[in-house]
Protein backbone atom coordinates (compact mmCIF):
# COMPACT_ATOMS: atom_id res chain seq x y z
CA UNK A 1 0.00 0.00 0.00
CA UNK A 2 1.46 3.67 -0.69
CA UNK A 3 2.01 5.82 1.66
CA UNK A 4 0.24 8.88 1.57
CA UNK A 5 2.44 12.11 1.85
CA UNK A 6 1.69 16.00 1.01
CA UNK A 7 4.33 18.07 -0.40
CA UNK A 8 3.98 21.84 -0.10
CA UNK A 9 6.30 23.51 -2.49
CA UNK A 10 6.68 27.66 -3.32
CA UNK A 11 8.38 29.05 -6.11
CA UNK A 12 7.77 25.48 -8.28
CA UNK A 13 7.31 26.38 -11.48
CA UNK A 14 11.14 26.95 -12.47
CA UNK A 15 14.58 25.74 -11.33
CA UNK A 16 15.23 23.40 -7.82
CA UNK A 17 11.59 24.03 -7.10
CA UNK A 18 10.43 22.97 -10.60
CA UNK A 19 12.73 20.24 -10.25
CA UNK A 20 11.67 18.89 -7.04
CA UNK A 21 8.23 18.77 -8.20
CA UNK A 22 8.89 16.49 -11.19
CA UNK A 23 10.49 13.77 -8.92
CA UNK A 24 8.10 13.85 -6.42
CA UNK A 25 5.12 12.78 -8.70
CA UNK A 26 7.23 9.71 -9.06
CA UNK A 27 6.42 9.01 -5.58
CA UNK A 28 3.11 6.22 -4.86
CA UNK A 29 0.81 7.76 -2.89
CA UNK A 30 2.04 11.52 -2.76
CA UNK A 31 -0.04 14.40 -3.24
CA UNK A 32 1.53 17.89 -4.24
CA UNK A 33 0.83 21.40 -3.75
CA UNK A 34 3.21 24.01 -5.95
CA UNK A 35 2.39 27.66 -5.30
CA UNK A 36 4.01 30.08 -7.75
CA UNK A 37 3.54 33.05 -9.52
CA UNK A 38 2.27 30.90 -12.89
CA UNK A 39 0.95 27.55 -13.58
CA UNK A 40 2.90 24.93 -15.33
CA UNK A 41 0.47 23.09 -17.81
CA UNK A 42 3.52 20.89 -18.40
CA UNK A 43 3.76 19.74 -14.66
CA UNK A 44 0.00 18.81 -14.56
CA UNK A 45 0.27 16.93 -17.85
CA UNK A 46 3.05 14.53 -16.07
CA UNK A 47 0.89 14.77 -12.49
CA UNK A 48 -1.94 13.30 -14.48
CA UNK A 49 0.28 10.69 -16.65
CA UNK A 50 1.30 9.38 -12.97
CA UNK A 51 -2.19 9.36 -11.43
CA UNK A 52 -0.51 11.85 -8.88
CA UNK A 53 -3.05 14.77 -6.88
CA UNK A 54 -1.37 17.96 -7.84
CA UNK A 55 -2.69 21.01 -7.14
CA UNK A 56 -1.12 24.09 -8.54
CA UNK A 57 -1.51 28.07 -7.16
CA UNK A 58 -0.74 30.84 -8.93
CA UNK A 59 -0.11 33.10 -6.12
CA UNK A 60 2.53 36.33 -5.55
CA UNK A 61 4.44 35.81 -2.54
CA UNK A 62 5.43 39.51 -2.11
CA UNK A 63 2.47 39.66 -0.74
CA UNK A 64 2.88 37.00 2.04
CA UNK A 65 -0.16 37.64 4.41
CA UNK A 66 -2.96 36.45 2.24
CA UNK A 67 -0.65 33.58 0.79
CA UNK A 68 -0.26 32.45 4.39
CA UNK A 69 -4.22 32.56 4.84
CA UNK A 70 -4.99 30.48 2.31
CA UNK A 71 -2.62 27.73 3.24
CA UNK A 72 -3.66 28.00 6.80
CA UNK A 73 -7.48 27.67 5.41
CA UNK A 74 -6.88 25.36 2.90
CA UNK A 75 -4.80 22.93 5.28
CA UNK A 76 -7.59 22.81 7.98
CA UNK A 77 -10.37 21.93 5.00
CA UNK A 78 -7.82 18.12 5.21
CA UNK A 79 -8.46 15.37 6.77
CA UNK A 80 -5.09 15.59 8.82
CA UNK A 81 -5.00 11.64 9.81
CA UNK A 82 -5.16 11.03 6.13
CA UNK A 83 -1.66 11.77 5.42
CA UNK A 84 1.27 9.73 7.00
CA UNK A 85 3.80 12.62 6.62
CA UNK A 86 3.48 16.13 5.30
CA UNK A 87 6.22 18.97 4.02
CA UNK A 88 6.26 22.24 3.45
CA UNK A 89 9.23 23.18 1.09
CA UNK A 90 10.12 26.78 1.46
CA UNK A 91 12.20 27.43 -1.94
CA UNK A 92 10.66 30.81 -3.49
CA UNK A 93 13.32 33.55 -3.43
CA UNK A 94 14.87 36.46 -5.65
CA UNK A 95 18.73 37.66 -5.69
CA UNK A 96 17.02 40.95 -7.60
CA UNK A 97 18.70 43.59 -8.40
CA UNK A 98 22.47 43.36 -8.09
CA UNK A 99 23.82 46.11 -6.68
CA UNK A 100 25.45 48.09 -4.05
CA UNK A 101 22.81 49.06 -1.01
CA UNK A 102 23.28 52.51 -1.53
CA UNK A 103 22.18 52.13 -4.95
CA UNK A 104 18.80 50.13 -4.32
CA UNK A 105 15.20 50.89 -5.01
CA UNK A 106 13.46 50.58 -1.73
CA UNK A 107 10.32 48.99 -3.68
CA UNK A 108 13.06 46.32 -5.02
CA UNK A 109 14.19 45.72 -1.20
CA UNK A 110 10.87 45.26 0.35
CA UNK A 111 9.93 42.58 -2.52
CA UNK A 112 12.88 40.37 -2.23
CA UNK A 113 12.83 40.48 1.81
CA UNK A 114 8.88 39.71 1.80
CA UNK A 115 9.41 36.67 -1.04
CA UNK A 116 12.63 35.57 0.64
CA UNK A 117 12.01 36.28 4.25
CA UNK A 118 8.56 37.44 5.43
CA UNK A 119 6.99 34.13 3.11
CA UNK A 120 8.67 31.69 4.47
CA UNK A 121 8.06 32.71 8.15
CA UNK A 122 4.34 33.36 7.34
CA UNK A 123 3.86 30.21 5.32
CA UNK A 124 5.87 28.14 8.27
CA UNK A 125 3.22 29.84 11.05
CA UNK A 126 0.25 28.84 9.28
CA UNK A 127 1.59 25.35 8.31
CA UNK A 128 2.95 24.27 12.25
CA UNK A 129 -0.18 25.65 13.52
CA UNK A 130 -3.30 24.11 11.03
CA UNK A 131 -1.16 20.31 11.27
CA UNK A 132 -0.59 20.19 14.49
CA UNK A 133 -2.34 17.61 15.99
CA UNK A 134 -1.93 15.71 12.70
CA UNK A 135 -1.03 11.91 13.26
CA UNK A 136 1.79 11.55 10.24
CA UNK A 137 5.90 13.29 10.55
CA UNK A 138 5.43 16.97 10.04
CA UNK A 139 8.68 18.81 7.93
CA UNK A 140 9.65 22.27 6.86
CA UNK A 141 12.68 22.09 4.58
CA UNK A 142 14.01 25.95 4.18
CA UNK A 143 16.09 26.79 1.02
CA UNK A 144 18.76 28.48 2.48
CA UNK A 145 22.33 29.50 0.58
CA UNK A 146 25.69 29.56 1.49
CA UNK A 147 25.02 33.68 0.60
CA UNK A 148 23.26 33.33 4.21
CA UNK A 149 26.13 32.20 5.96
CA UNK A 150 29.21 34.04 3.73
CA UNK A 151 28.23 37.18 2.99
CA UNK A 152 28.86 39.04 -0.68
CA UNK A 153 28.79 42.46 -2.14
CA UNK A 154 25.66 43.92 -3.49
CA UNK A 155 23.56 41.38 -2.25
CA UNK A 156 22.43 42.10 0.82
CA UNK A 157 18.73 41.90 0.64
CA UNK A 158 19.36 38.46 -0.43
CA UNK A 159 22.21 37.49 2.17
CA UNK A 160 20.12 39.05 4.95
CA UNK A 161 16.60 37.01 3.50
CA UNK A 162 18.82 33.66 4.20
CA UNK A 163 20.39 34.41 7.09
CA UNK A 164 17.15 35.40 8.30
CA UNK A 165 15.51 32.19 7.04
CA UNK A 166 18.50 30.36 8.94
CA UNK A 167 17.74 31.78 12.44
CA UNK A 168 14.51 32.06 12.37
CA UNK A 169 14.91 27.81 11.59
CA UNK A 170 17.16 27.70 14.80
CA UNK A 171 14.20 29.11 16.94
CA UNK A 172 10.96 27.04 15.53
CA UNK A 173 13.46 23.76 16.66
CA UNK A 174 13.94 25.20 19.70
CA UNK A 175 10.33 26.06 20.27
CA UNK A 176 8.93 22.65 19.10
CA UNK A 177 11.48 20.51 20.53
CA UNK A 178 10.67 22.63 24.07
CA UNK A 179 6.77 23.28 23.49
CA UNK A 180 6.27 19.97 22.49
CA UNK A 181 4.95 20.48 18.72
CA UNK A 182 7.41 17.36 17.35
CA UNK A 183 7.63 19.53 13.80
CA UNK A 184 11.34 19.08 12.45
CA UNK A 185 12.73 22.27 10.45
CA UNK A 186 15.68 22.55 8.37
CA UNK A 187 17.37 25.24 6.73
CA UNK A 188 19.22 23.77 4.05
CA UNK A 189 22.08 24.98 2.01
CA UNK A 190 21.31 22.80 -1.69
CA UNK A 191 24.72 23.87 -3.37
CA UNK A 192 25.53 25.81 -6.35
CA UNK A 193 23.32 25.20 -8.95
CA UNK A 194 22.92 26.22 -12.72
CA UNK A 195 19.45 28.16 -12.65
CA UNK A 196 17.78 31.20 -13.81
CA UNK A 197 19.71 33.44 -10.42
CA UNK A 198 23.65 31.97 -11.80
CA UNK A 199 22.17 34.08 -15.35
CA UNK A 200 20.92 36.93 -13.72
CA UNK A 201 24.38 37.17 -11.35
CA UNK A 202 26.28 36.56 -14.64
CA UNK A 203 25.24 39.29 -16.59
CA UNK A 204 25.04 41.62 -13.81
CA UNK A 205 26.87 44.96 -14.28
CA UNK A 206 31.15 44.28 -13.62
CA UNK A 207 31.15 47.88 -11.67
CA UNK A 208 28.03 47.25 -9.41
CA UNK A 209 28.95 43.35 -8.67
CA UNK A 210 32.41 43.10 -7.45
CA UNK A 211 31.97 38.88 -7.74
CA UNK A 212 30.98 38.33 -11.09
CA UNK A 213 33.99 37.11 -12.52
CA UNK A 214 33.71 34.24 -9.62
CA UNK A 215 29.81 33.15 -11.09
CA UNK A 216 31.59 33.25 -14.90
CA UNK A 217 33.83 31.24 -13.42
CA UNK A 218 31.86 28.14 -11.78
CA UNK A 219 30.22 28.53 -14.92
CA UNK A 220 33.08 28.07 -17.23
CA UNK A 221 34.66 25.28 -15.31
CA UNK A 222 31.85 23.22 -14.97
CA UNK A 223 31.19 23.49 -10.97
CA UNK A 224 27.43 23.88 -11.40
CA UNK A 225 25.13 21.34 -10.60
CA UNK A 226 22.01 20.80 -12.50
CA UNK A 227 18.63 21.20 -11.12
CA UNK A 228 18.13 18.00 -11.41
CA UNK A 229 20.89 16.59 -9.28
CA UNK A 230 20.43 19.46 -6.93
CA UNK A 231 16.27 18.31 -6.26
CA UNK A 232 17.89 14.67 -6.01
CA UNK A 233 20.26 15.60 -3.26
CA UNK A 234 17.48 18.11 -1.65
CA UNK A 235 15.10 15.67 -1.45
CA UNK A 236 17.34 12.60 -0.44
CA UNK A 237 18.18 14.90 2.33
CA UNK A 238 14.72 15.59 3.01
CA UNK A 239 13.88 12.11 3.72
CA UNK A 240 17.07 11.40 6.41
CA UNK A 241 16.39 9.89 9.32
CA UNK A 242 18.54 12.64 11.31
CA UNK A 243 16.11 15.09 9.51
CA UNK A 244 16.28 17.72 11.96
CA UNK A 245 18.53 17.12 14.18
CA UNK A 246 20.64 20.13 12.61
CA UNK A 247 18.20 22.68 12.23
CA UNK A 248 20.83 24.64 9.76
CA UNK A 249 22.38 22.33 7.49
CA UNK A 250 24.02 21.85 4.16
CA UNK A 251 22.79 18.97 1.20
CA UNK A 252 26.30 18.31 1.46
CA UNK A 253 26.88 17.57 5.24
CA UNK A 254 28.11 13.82 5.77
Amino acid sequence: MNSPQLTIITGASRGLGRAMAEQLLAVPGQRLLCISRRADDALAARAREAGVELEQWQQDLADPVPAAARLAAWLQGLDGQAFDGVVLINNAGTVGRTRPLSQAVAAELSQALRVGLEAPLLLTSAFLAATRGWRGERKVLNISSGLGRNAMASQAPYCAAKAGMDHFSRAVALEEEALGGGAKIVSLAPGVIDTDMQVQLRGAEADMFPDRARFERLKAQGQLDTPESAAAKVLAYLARPDFGNNPVADVRDA
